[in-house]
C-alpha cells in the first residue's frame, strides 16, 4: 500500500492487478451466457464517459438525486451528525458529495474507486476546493472486502453510496455488499444510499439508450479496453449496444450484441460468436422503498428516513446499523 503525503490529501494505491481483469474477462467469455462484471467499465475513459451519461437529458437518476441531496441536506446532516468519517465507495468524480460537505463538515472524507488516475486527480481537485477537508483517497475494488486505509478511533463512520450503484449487484450480492458496509461502519454507523425506483418501461429504457449514443459508447468502450490492455482484437463495429427492462427480476440489462458470426482473440484464447449472441455487461435493479428496506434489513441495516422526488423516480435512503 502506498501512502504519499499531499497536504491534507493522502493517496492510497491498492489498485487491482491486470491479472484480475484478464481472468474475469476470460472466465466471463468462456461461459454461457457470456458476461463481464460492470466494474471493468471504469478506467479513466470509462469514468469520463459515465460522467457524460449523467448529463444526458434522458438520464434522470443523477439530476433527481442531486435535487434530493440539495433539498434535504439539512435533514441528512441531522441524521449523520457532525465530524464523521465519510466513506464513499465508487466515488467517481465525487460530484454529489460536494452537495453535502459544507453542511456535514466531516472529520475526514475517504473516497474509494477502481480507476486510480481518475480518483487521484479528483481527490487533488477536491482538496483545492475544500482546503479545510482531510481527504484519504483509496484506489480499491470495493466490490471485494472493504479495507479502510484510514480509520481513526472514536470517530463515527458513515458510508455514502449514491447513484443507484447498488442496482448493479444481483440481490444476493447486494445484500452481501450491504452487510460488509454495515461491518465497516460498525455499531452506531450509518449509510446514505441512492436507490432507483421502479417505473414505466419507456422512462427506464430511454435512460439507458440516450439519443446521443453516449451509453452505447460507454458499453463498447469495455471492448476497447480489452483490446488495449489484454491484447484483444474485438472489432467494435461488429458489436452493438442493447439495453432493455426485464420485468421479471425488475432490472435494466445491458448487453453487447454480436452483429455477425465472428471469432475474437485475447492473447492465446479464442471465442466464437454467433450472430445475435451477447455479452451481458451490466444489470441495474430497481426497487420500491419497501423492497429495498427489506433487503437492507437482512444485511443488518435499519431504515431511518427516506426521501423521494415528486414523480417518485428515485429515492435517497438513510440507514443505521441495527443494534
Amino acid at each position: 500500500m502506498n501512502r504519499p503525503a499531499c497536504g491534507r490529501v493522502c493517496l492510497y494505491d491498492q489498485s487491482p492487478v491486470t491479472d484480475d481483469f484478464r481472468q474475469s474477462v476470460l472466465t466471463g467469455l468462456a461461459r454461457r451466457p457470456r458476461a463481464i462484471p460492470p466494474k471493468f467499465f471504469y478506467d479513466a475513459e470509462g469514468s469520463r464517459l459515465f460522467d457524460a451519461i449523467c448529463a444526458c437529458p434522458e438520464y434522470y437518476p443523477t439530476r433527481t438525486e442531486k435535487a434530493l441531496l440539495q433539498r434535504h441536506a439539512a435533514e441528512i446532516a441531522e441524521w449523520v451528525g457532525p465530524a464523521c468519517l465519510l466513506i464513499e465507495p465508487g466515488s467517481g468524480s465525487s460530484d454529489k458529495v460536494r452537495l453535502l460537505l459544507d453542511m456535514l463538515r466531516p472529520a475526514a472524507y475517504l473516497p474509494m474507486d477502481i480507476s486510480r488516475h481518475y480518483l487521484f486527480e479528483t481527490a487533488r481537485q477536491l482538496g483545492r476546493e475544500y482546503p479545510w477537508l482531510e481527504i484519504h483517497a483509496a484506489c480499491v475494488d470495493f466490490t471485494q472486502a472493504i479495507s479502510l486505509p484510514f480509520a481513526p478511533p472514536a470517530v463515527r463512520r458513515v458510508a455514502f453510496f449514491p447513484g443507484s450503484s447498488i442496482g448493479n449487484f444481483d440481490p444476493p450480492d447486494a445484500r452481501h455488499f450491504l452487510r460488509r458496509v454495515a461491518e465497516t461502519v460498525g455499531p452506531g454507523g450509518g449509510l446514505l444510499i441512492g436507490v432507483d425506483c421502479k417505473k414505466d418501461r419507456q422512462r427506464l429504457e430511454a435512460a439507458y439508450n440516450d439519443a446521443a449514443g453516449i451509453t452505447a459508447r460507454f458499453n463498447l468502450h469495455l471492448l476497447a479496453r480489452i483490446n488495449a490492455e489484454l491484447g484483444g482484437d474485438f472489432d467494435l463495429e461488429a458489436f452493438a449496444h442493447r439495453a432493455f427492462y426485464n420485468d421479471g427480476p425488475g432490472r435494466i440489462e445491458m448487453h453487447l450484441v454480436s452483429l455477425s458470426a465472428q471469432t475474437v482473440h485475447i492473447g492465446g484464447a479464442s471465442f466464437d460468436f454467433e450472430p445475435g449472441e451477447t455479452i451481458h455487461t451490466e444489470n441495474s435493479y430497481k426497487y420500491t422503498i419497501t423492497e429495498f428496506a427489506e433487503l437492507a434489513a437482512a444485511a443488518g441495516l435499519a431504515l431511518r428516513e427516506a426521501w423521494q422526488d415528486e414523480e417518485k423516480l428515485f429515492s435517497l435512503q438513510y440507514y443505521e446499523v441495527a443494534t
